[in-house]
């Protein structure tokens, strides 16, 4: 840490920057030995292994440790404004950068729901104040704003989200004009929620019918929310996007139907994605009556087929963005029976210790959880200067020790709402030091209190 000699001419401007010093850096399908320099809010210079570093520059030492890119979700739900005694984008984002996570893409669906450029503006807002990492949000999509739609800067928004066929608020779009216009008139990428409200209707009359509406095992929510019902919707979305060109990327899905049905369409149409989350490759079905509410989100998790067919899709590069879809309750919102009990889990503080802990058991190499974590969703969502370590991107970087374990436990997740689903589950690495442009937001673990988020940018 202490200057041993005068500082180098040629990096005059570096006294007080950092050096990241002889990590293994995992990055662009390689890993290599090297040292990174800081400065300001970017990184200047990678060195290799065997390049004289300059001297009076502050150092941290990375010897033994993996150092990659900030990870990047694409989906989230900080629950600001709205219902902040679930989270808060200041909460949440703090248990981001604990994970690792450095950039965030939070959804539409508050209280009021975010529908038009002004309610982005109102949450960009409350970030550019409160977030520990970087932000963007989407812009929900009705049956009748198509005219907020069209307005959009796609250089400062990172999609329009599209509940096809079933919502939990009142987002629902299922009027097909607006559907079209969507897909044909939308400047932003289009990210859609599928699952058909139709099939999900009938399916949980016959679950009332059959226990009565107190008495619902949370094992029918993969049959009350079943594979027909997101088949359907996916498939929609695809045959709209192959009809007006779109950018279209089919978020959390849950079945081997619609990896097949993605991987069809990206024969022709490249501009046609797909994101999973961690927990369809970690849960199953067979999980329900001993996790109960506690793995209920939608879309359902599913069959043990299902996510050995999602892990295989990640692996094989079908599906390329990894992500979270956290969204929280609280407890006590958790506890009820399945009809009053909420979907959706929190999951971001531990998203990328989860995907290694699938490298230790040998599923993917370190390579392939940095490409779909980090490079994959920067190169999908085209964001500006993130998601790879390269000389003048930001400084969004997250280091990693393998040896050290961490327990999940009731201090720890970091999230407002203070539980896991994985709770008790000891995973084989630990974060240990994150920094979003530049600035040292986790330290040995610990938040340093320093909040370094920006407003993420976009190329077209």
């Amino acid at each position: 840490m202490k200057p041993d000699r005068l500082i180098d001419s040629e990096y005059q401007d570096t006294l007080d920057k950092l050096i990241i010093k002889g990590g293994i850096i995992v990055n662009e399908g390689l890993l290599q030995k090297a040292s990174i320099l800081i400065a300001g809010d970017r990184i200047i210079k990678i060195f290799k292994q065997d390049e004289a570093l300059p001297s009076q520059v502050r150092v941290i030492d990375a010897t033994g440790m993996l150092v990659i890119p900030g990870v990047i979700d694409d989906q989230v739900h900080f629950r600001e404004p709205g219902s902040t005694h679930k989270g808060t984008i200041a909460s949440e984002s703090a248990a981001a950068i604990l994970g690792g996570v450095t950039s965030y893409m939070d959804m539409p669906n508050n209280n009021p729901p975010a529908l038009t450029i002004e309610s982005l503006e109102l949450k960009n807002n409350i970030a550019s104040k409160d977030s520990f990492a970087n932000y963007s949000f989407y812009l929900g999509a009705s049956n009748n704003n198509i005219d907020q739609i069209i307005l959009a800067d796609p250089s400062e928004i990172c999609g329009v989200k599209v509940f096809m066929g079933s919502s939990t608020g009142n987002m629902l779009v299922d009027n097909p004009d607006s559907l079209e216009k969507i897909f044909s008139d939308s400047p932003l990428l289009i990210a859609t929620h599928c699952e058909d409200e139709t099939t999900i209707k009938r399916n949980l009359a016959e679950a009332v019918n059959k226990y009565g509406e107190d008495l619902i095992p949370f094992r029918e929510h993969c049959i009350i929310r079943d594979r027909q019902s997101c088949i359907k919707s996916s498939s929609k979305a695809i045959d709209l996007a192959k009809k007006h060109n779109s950018r279209l990327h089919v978020l959390h899905i849950s079945t081997q139907e619609e990896i097949a049905m993605i991987k069809e369409a990206q024969k022709s149409f490249p501009n046609i994605t797909g994101e999973v989350c961690i927990h369809y490759m970690l849960l199953d079905n067979s999980m329900y009556d001993e996790m109960g509410s506690k793995m209920k989100c939608n879309p359902s998790i599913k069959e043990r087929s299902d996510r050995l067919a999602i892990i295989e899709a990640v692996k094989d590069g079908t599906i390329k963005v990894v992500a979270t879809d956290h969204a929280p309750h609280t407890l006590k919102e958790k506890s009820g029976n399945y009809m009053t009990t909420p979907s959706g889990l929190p999951l971001i503080q531990h998203s990328l210790q989860l995907m290694i802990e699938l490298h230790l058991n040998g599923i993917f190499t370190l390579e392939e959880v940095v490409d779909r974590m980090c490079h994959s969703p920067a190169l999908n969502f085209k964001i500006e200067n993130r998601g790879f370590i390269r000389e003048g991107y930001y400084a969004d970087i997250v280091m990693i020790d393998l040896n050290k374990e961490d327990t999940i436990s009731t201090s720890n997740p970091a999230y407002l709402c203070g539980w896991s689903p994985f709770y008790g589950k000891t995973l084989r690495s630990s974060i240990v030091h994150t920094f979003v442009n530049g600035v040292h937001v986790v330290n040995n673990g610990e938040l340093t209190g320093n909040k370094g988020g920006k407003k993420l940018n976009f190329y077209k």
